[in-house]
C-alpha cells in the first residue's frame, strides 16, 4: 500500500495503523469467518480519494478503511489460460507494478470475452515485444522444468505479489532453483507444471493454456508441485505446519 500510495501521490497509513485496522476488522467479523476448508475470511485494505474538489490533480483528502467478507474456493475447476496478444494490461512507466484499480478495469473486457469461449483467465504479454509472458488479470505466473521454477521479472508491469514471493521462498526451501526473468511465451509450451498465485487462489495448476489456436496441457493432480506448495502454505496459514518465516500473527 505504501509504494502504490507514493506512486498515486496518496499519503498512506503508517504499519502501525494498518496493522491495526486489520486486527479490528478480523476481531469484529470473526463470526463470519467460514468452517475449516469451506472458505476463508477475505480482507481488504482500501486507500481511496475522498476530497470534495474535481481536478486531474491529487485529491485533498483521502480515507483508508478495511473491509471483510466471507469467501469461497477462488476459481473452482481446471484453471485453462488463453494468451491475449491485442490488449496488454500494463506498458513500463505505467502502474502496472502497484496494486491499483486502473490495473484491473482495462481487462474486463477481453476477460469477458475469454471466458464466454470457456477459458478461465487471460495471460497477458509484455507491451514492449509481444513475446514473453507477464502475468494473469489478478494473478502471478510461474514455469515448472526440472529442478528450475521460473517466473517473469517484477520490473514496474507486474504486481510483486506477496503470495508469489512467499512461494519463491517455500520453493527454493524445497530444494528448486527460483529464477526471475524474462520468459518467451515459446518456453511455457515446453514446461512441464504451469501454476499461478494470488491472494485468493493461493497456488492452482494450470490445465492448459492456449495461444494462437495452439492448446498444450500441463499435469495436474495431487503430485504436482503446485499442490504441495499450496499445502505448505495453507498450512502456515491455518497453523497445522509450525510458521518458522514469522509469517503469521495470532489476533486475539
Amino acid at each position: 500500500m505504501k509504494m502504490g500510495a507514493d506512486r498515486m501521490c496518496m499519503p498512506s497509513p503508517t504499519v502501525d495503523q494498518f496493522m491495526d485496522a486489520v486486527k479490528k476488522t478480523v476481531l469484529a467479523n470473526k463470526r463470519w469467518v467460514p468452517p475449516y476448508g469451506r472458505g476463508s475470511l477475505y480482507v481488504r485494505p482500501l486507500l481511496m480519494a475522498t476530497g470534495r474538489n474535481l481536478g486531474v490533480k491529487p485529491s485533498s483528502d483521502y480515507t483508508f478503511l478495511v473491509y471483510a467478507s466471507p469467501v469461497g474456493n477462488y476459481h473452482k475447476g481446471d484453471l485453462n489460460l488463453m494468451v491475449e496478444d491485442n490488449v496488454h494490461r500494463a506498458i513500463p512507466g505505467g502502474t502496472g507494478g502497484i496494486k491499483a484499480v486502473t490495473n484491473y478495469s482495462p481487462v474486463y473486457k477481453p476477460l469477458t470475452e475469454a471466458k464466454a469461449k470457456g477459458f478461465s483467465d487471460l495471460l497477458f504479454l509484455d507491451a514492449l515485444t509481444g513475446s514473453n509472458i507477464e502475468e494473469g488479470s489478478a494473478c502471478n505466473i510461474f514455469i515448472l522444468k526440472g529442478n528450475v521454477i521460473s517466473t517473469p521479472t517484477t520490473h514496474g508491469t507486474i504486481l510483486p505479489g506477496i503470495t508469489r514471493k512467499s512461494i519463491m521462498e517455500i520453493a527454493s526451501d524445497f530444494g528448486y532453483q527460483v529464477e526471475e526473468r524474462a520468459i518467451p511465451i515459446k518456453e511455457v509450451f515446453d514446461a512441464e507444471e504451469v501454476f499461478c498465485t494470488g491472494t485468493a487462489m493461493v497456488v492452482k495448476s494450470v490445465a492448459s493454456i492456449t495461444y494462437q489456436g495452439k492448446r498444450i496441457g500441463y499435469k495436474l493432480g495431487a503430485e504436482t508441485l503446485a499442490q504441495k506448495l499450496h499445502a505448505t502454505l495453507t498450512g502456515i496459514q491455518t497453523g497445522l505446519i509450525e510458521d518458522k518465516l514469522g509469517w503469521t500473527m495470532l489476533i486475539d
